[in-house]
């Protein structure tokens, strides 16, 4: 039987300049290869970026199959790959010397008044105004009330997604081995007038964190799924959890998470 990888890439030049070597060499190394989704595939390789793995998984509707990224972006936390290593990576593939990190995503069921809507991220879920302006929200944890926050908005992230947006803002980051959600608040406003929290917030994988508008004309709000935007309209509440879909992510076999937050923020 043939043994199958998809390869997904953006279109920045080096991108297509790897995407092109690195199909001739997975056909000699006795492979076939497939540019759109196979679900019959064994694995599936994205060029580019942090932002084009990301797409990879969204396009190819959260697959069952193992992923790898080949770097060719800036910041590269997700590809393990880069470009002058696809010999030794093909060769450590053959051999199976490599280990597969299961990613737990977070789900958002997000209520309008006329239906329901349940989106899947990988890194975060931002929940902000479609404007230019101060948003109202009510936070609740576990059906428990605690706080109304006003500012741009809230970042709800897993733990993989603690070093995105979430560390841009101020979030912690998170040990991937620990399966928790971050809340981080976005320019929060703390006067005598609003009282928002400043720092984030660590809930823990059972719990389940719902926003909703405080006002009744905050009619349209803008819902981001891993930098994919969502516009929603007389949304009642967004519910959100760690779901039980998972993706898997191949890594080197001498991949260590802190080494790789040391070498890429540190």
């Amino acid at each position: 039987m043939s043994r199958i990888i998809c390869i997904n890439s953006n279109r920045v030049q080096k991108s297509l300049d790897t995407k092109e070597l690195l199909h001739k060499k997975l056909i000699n190394a006795g492979f076939k290869i497939d540019y759109d989704y196979n679900p019959a595939a064994e694995l599936i390789i994205s060029i580019g970026g942090d932002g084009c793995f990301l797409q990879t998984v969204h396009d190819y509707n959260i697959p069952n199959i193992p992923l790898v990224g080949i770097n060719t972006g800036h910041l590269g936390f997700f590809p393990d790959v880069s470009p002058d290593e696809i010999d030794d990576f093909i060769e450590s593939y053959l051999k199976g010397e490599y280990i597969t990190q299961e990613i737990p995503l977070l789900q958002a069921q997000i209520v309008t008044k006329n239906n329901g809507t349940k989106l899947f991220a990988i890194n975060e879920v931002v929940v902000k105004g479609d404007k230019s302006r101060t948003i109202h929200l009510k936070l609740n944890i576990n059906d428990k009330h605690v706080q109304n926050f006003s500012g741009d908005g809230l970042i709800i992230s897993t733990s993989t997604g603690s070093t995105a947006y979430n560390y841009a803002v101020g979030g912690s980051i998170v040990d991937t081995s620990l399966n928790v959600m971050q809340i981080a608040p976005v320019a929060p406003i703390n006067t005598n007038s609003y009282r928002s929290f400043t720092s984030s917030i660590i809930c823990s994988d059972d719990s389940i964190v719902r926003i909703s508008p405080e006002c009744e004309f905050e009619n349209s709000i803008l819902v981001v799924i891993d930098g994919m935007e969502f516009n929603f309209k007389e949304i009642s509440n967004i519910s959100l959890s760690i779901s039980d879909i998972r993706i898997k992510l191949l890594r080197t076999s001498n991949y260590e998470f802190w080494s790789r937050v040391s070498e890429k923020f540190l």
